[in-house]
């Protein structure tokens, strides 16, 4: 997608220097309906002496409000906090990273999307396992049902399943069904582009994606069971961290 004009200036508004800035949610997920928010996530770097004194503040910073006409949701995590959720077991942040939607970036981005590699773990599957149920659970509860959670949960399992196969985070749903082929996946994407009146689905759907969604989660664990990703980060993975951290936290003013 093209990055509008308005999101680079709303990125350069923000209040600390930005290690990188990405699109995420329904844009990154190949789904937007006209009237989806931007999800604007990413890394920023708190000064020496906000971090020197007893008291840490803006650690992670959030903001959602309509900007030069655009609802945004703004959320950003100071580098320190955003290394170590990638040292655990954290989809969340890992999409982040790996977000080809990128409107702000660093050659120390780059260098972090390198090191970062080594901290996807088999037990990232765990990450999509538990989105998975939540989003399962909301579709279920909703009258009436909404398409939205839907693909939610097929989009989580989906990419679940792809991390622990390949290694590789792809969090497009639309590009990750290429290798899936779920015949009913474009319909329910079509639906969702078309806006709030073409997203609900009947009930008699659901018997349907309930099959689908427990066959689903049974491949995500037979994946999580037969990768061969390491069971933990190793200790020069943190290091490396830890050495990047260094250096960004002390050239802060040339990021």
């Amino acid at each position: 997608m093209n990055i509008d004009p308005r999101l680079h200036r709303i990125v350069a508004a923000q209040p600390y220097p930005l290690l990188f800035a990405i699109i995420s949610g329904a844009h990154l997920y190949g789904f937007p309906s006209p009237d989806s928010d931007f999800d604007l996530r990413g890394a920023h770097i708190l000064p020496l002496e906000n971090i020197a004194g007893l008291d840490v503040h803006d650690e992670t910073i959030q903001d959602s409000r309509i900007i030069e006409g655009l609802e945004m949701d703004i959320v950003s995590h100071d580098v320190k906090k955003f290394f170590g959720l990638l040292l655990k077991k954290n989809g969340y942040v890992l999409e982040q990273l790996f977000s080809p939607l990128i409107v702000h970036t660093t050659p120390e981005h780059a260098e972090l999307k390198i090191i970062a590699r080594d901290c996807i773990t088999k037990h990232h599957s765990h990450h999509y396992f538990g989105f998975a149920e939540t989003q399962w659970k909301l579709f279920l509860k909703e009258s009436p049902r909404r398409v939205k959670p839907l693909l939610y949960v097929y989009r989580v399992l989906l990419t679940g399943i792809h991390l622990m196969r390949t290694g590789e985070v792809e969090a497009n749903l639309v590009k990750l069904n290429e290798g899936f082929q779920l015949p009913y996946i474009a319909d329910m994407v079509a639906r969702k582009l078309a806006g709030p009146e073409k997203s609900k689905l009947e009930d008699a759907d659901a018997v349907f994606h309930e099959k689908e969604y427990h066959r689903l989660r049974g491949e995500l664990q037979a994946a999580h069971d037969a990768s061969r990703l390491p069971e933990l980060p190793g200790d020069e993975t943190r290091a490396a961290l830890n050495n990047l951290l260094i250096r960004i936290r002390l050239g802060a003013k040339n990021v």
